[in-house]
């Protein structure tokens, strides 16, 4: 008989947790959950140390900027990933919720409720945040976890996760629940991808190729998390100053995540004005622009973009700006080039407004909002796994309802066919 591989072993006992984690009562799992952020805190220490190691090793590597923001742990983000916790302990508990209920002419009872998926593998590059934000959504929504999380980030995601797993077990939550893998042999990907006899849904959260790697080569169902090529449309009626906020906002704040701003698009009229002074800020910033022929006109420091610029996820302190004859135009461009993530207008102008959200093709339209808001934390789930592109099961920020399917309950009296 064939030795089990980590993968089977780690599938076979999520497996396991799952049916018990599936019937577990609330309380259990609130508990659970607010014991694991007081362990965060309590850890925070040993944490920051090993995510300092990790640091080191990605600084000798040469990592951009923008991608070592995505890895460093702070107090304040690991105390954001604590109230993450406490917040989806204090949502609403999906489970066993009624989505529908009907009797049919033969007296037939059917209930449609939600049940979690079972065991839910995420594949993810250097956010050790995830995990906590994984572990966390998969125990309320009474799914297992599998995390295979990227190189980068090991010695913060093994001390993030062994702290959480004990904490959670200590509180009545099944062992193996929580399952990390260790190994950083990208190999390991490949066979997670093809593990459907543990795993029920796959999820990958991460840039441009593993998500293409994964989508391409899984057995496994999967959903699809986005690359976010970002853009934000000036309307020539936007008022100036919450343009400019929106926009540095939108680029600067931290320019290494998905839901930040690649491309602003800026209507003629307004260009000659607008762009100049927005420059003031983004140089400052350190921003590089990269631009069409009319914005090169307009701001001397502009290199010329590329038709590749218009289709780069940059992760960094660089920008595509184009100038636009309308919000037509503008709305022709986010279908050009968009992942369906998140797409902006600034206007004063209800009807360009209106039309903007009513056309373009993303999981959040704003008017008059920074892209940065398509967030889990933000949108109130607590946390998210991360933002789904894809229109089939769920789209947008990923929270507990969107972690579990459905089953129906028949209830009779005798009746046969």
């Amino acid at each position: 008989m064939n030795e089990q591989t980590e993968l089977q072993r780690k599938g076979q006992a999520a497996k396991q947790a799952s049916r018990k984690l599936a019937v577990l009562d609330t309380n259990t799992k609130n508990k659970a959950l607010m014991a694991m952020a007081d362990a965060l805190m309590a850890n925070q220490e040993a944490i920051l140390a090993a995510n300092e190691t990790d640091l080191a090793n990605a600084e000798a590597k040469g990592t951009s900027k923008a991608l070592m923001d995505r890895l460093r742990l702070t107090d304040k983000r690991l105390a954001d990933m604590a109230e993450g916790l406490r917040q989806i302990a204090a949502l609403p508990d999906p489970i066993g919720e009624g989505v529908d209920a009907f009797c049919r002419p033969n007296g037939l009872e059917i209930r449609k409720v939600r049940v979690p998926f079972g065991v839910i593998g995420i594949i993810y590059e250097a956010r050790p945040n995830v995990t906590a934000d994984a572990a966390g959504l998969c125990l309320k929504s009474g799914n297992a976890v599998m995390l295979r999380g990227g190189s980068e980030a090991i010695h913060s995601n093994i001390a993030v996760i062994e702290t959480l797993a004990e904490a959670a077990y200590a509180n009545g939550i099944p062992e193996g629940t929580f399952q990390f893998i260790t190994t950083t042999d990208r190999a390991v990907v490949n066979e997670m991808l093809k593990l459907n006899q543990y795993l029920d849904v796959i999820i990958p959260r991460g840039g441009a190729g593993l998500i293409q790697t994964v989508v391409n080569n899984s057995t496994v169902p999967v959903i699809e998390t986005g690359v976010g090529i970002c853009h934000t449309y000036i309307d020539e009626t936007a008022d100036f100053d919450m343009a400019e906020a929106i926009a540095c906002n939108a680029k600067i704040s931290r320019p290494g995540v998905c839901n930040a701003m690649e491309t602003l698009l800026v209507h003629e009229a307004i260009a000659d004005t607008f762009l100049p002074r927005l420059m003031e800020a983004f140089r400052k910033a350190g921003v590089v622009v990269r631009g069409c022929a009319r914005t090169m006109a307009i701001l001397a420091d502009a290199q010329e973009a590329t038709d590749e610029d218009w289709a780069t996820e940059y992760h960094d302190l660089i920008l595509s700006v184009r100038v636009v004859r309308d919000v037509e135009e503008a709305i022709e461009h986010i279908a050009r080039y968009t992942t369906h993530h998140s797409e902006a207008i600034v206007t004063n102008d209800y009807n360009n407004a209106r039309l903007f959200q009513m056309s373009v093709d993303a999981a959040a339209v704003y008017v008059n909002a920074s892209t940065r808001f398509t967030d889990g934390f933000e949108f109130g789930f607590g946390a998210e796994i991360g933002i789904s592109t894809q229109k089939l099961h769920a789209r947008g920020p990923m929270g507990l309802k969107e972690l579990t399917s459905v089953k129906y309950l028949i209830n009779g009296n005798g009746q046969i066919r």
